[in-house]
């Protein structure tokens, strides 16, 4: 993470997908900076419910359980509602409105150079995202972050040209209509690219992750198969831990001079591709212990997890009105 020097009155706006329980590569990737950021700057963490929705329009009567999946993880992991909101997207509409406010300054080719867009369409073939909804995630994405007029979006740097796309938008309605929001600014994060179980990047939609939830036994069962560096053929095969999907996990979850032995042992064979497996899955499940443990305790209380989410509704609602009335105000509405 890049160095800031912010106040803690500084806004920070993150989101996730309710499109299943969190994995690693969530992790690996967000849930552990936001829970520092949440100790420096008022942070909102949204489930971001209608985006969602835009993949997964078909199987929506899955949305509202994998909301609870979310908030469980999140919570577990160490996200605190006193340092931070937690909310729902959906239960505050203003959201919406302003999408669709946004939606009307927006040009129709800054949508369609988006990047994600066609590579998304390629890769998730089993589903029809040839909509309007789907197109115009990034303007619903930019409202999602001036509402709260955030100063700071974490991303990864794969993620960047998708918030200079927001600046864009934020710059263009403020130049027609006055200067009611911030441009928001990317604090850019390390992301390790994590592997899935196929190789692939590790996604829910590419059904390859391996869940915070996931039991010791579960995530033997998940890493243990997995195919490493193609040059290892047999165990006196030398190999290169920078081509292998279980490096990734090293890179993530192994402490660095462990992840050097490794690496060392691997271009040398001085280890084989099963110890360094057992080395990987011993770490994920020390790491995810504690996790498991907390888990454990909010699941015997799932009404405190939706009160959680409630307050954290009310809060978000809140300055999203404030917002809200101001946008009005200078539209002559």
């Amino acid at each position: 993470m890049t160095e800031q020097n912010a106040g803690p009155k500084k806004v920070v706006l993150s989101g996730l997908r309710p499109t299943g329980p969190c994995h690693l590569g969530n992790l690996a990737g967000a849930l552990r900076n936001w829970i520092k950021l949440q100790d420096i700057y008022q942070c909102y963490y949204s489930i971001v419910t209608w985006h969602a929705l835009s993949s997964e329009y078909m199987k929506s009567q899955a949305i509202r359980d994998n909301v609870f999946e979310v908030a469980i993880d999140w919570l577990s992991i160490g996200l605190d509602p006193e340092k931070c909101v937690i909310f729902v997207q959906s239960e505050v509409k203003e959201h919406a409105e302003l999408h669709l406010l946004l939606s009307m300054v927006t040009p129709l080719p800054w949508l369609e150079r988006v990047p994600t867009y066609k590579e998304m369409q390629a890769e998730l073939q089993d589903r029809d995202i040839h909509t309007y909804g789907y197109l115009g995630y990034p303007v619903l994405q930019t409202a999602d972050i001036i509402i709260y007029k955030a100063d700071i979006v974490p991303v990864g740097e794969d993620q960047a040209p998708h918030l200079e796309l927001a600046r864009e938008i934020t710059r263009r309605f403020n130049r027609i209509f006055g200067p009611i929001f911030p441009e928001p600014q990317t604090l850019l994060t390390e992301v390790p690219r994590l592997a899935g179980t196929d190789g692939r990047k590790m996604s829910k939609s590419f059904n390859n992750a391996i869940y915070l939830k996931d039991s010791p036994e579960v995530i033997r069962g998940k890493i243990a198969p997995m195919i490493t560096d193609t040059r290892r053929m047999r165990r006196s095969d030398p190999g290169e831990p920078d081509d292998c999907p279980v490096f990734t996990f090293h890179k993530a979850f192994v402490p660095k001079d462990k992840q050097a032995e490794i690496a060392q042992g691997c271009r040398t064979a001085g280890i084989g591709c099963l110890e360094c497996k057992k080395v990987v899955i011993d770490a994920l499940i020390e790491t995810l212990a504690p996790f498991r443990e907390r888990r454990n305790e909010f699941e015997k209380n799932p009404q405190r997890i939706w009160d959680i989410l409630q307050e954290g509704n009310r809060k978000a609602r809140r300055v999203a009105q404030q917002t809200m009335d101001e946008v009005r105000t200078a539209l002559g509405f």
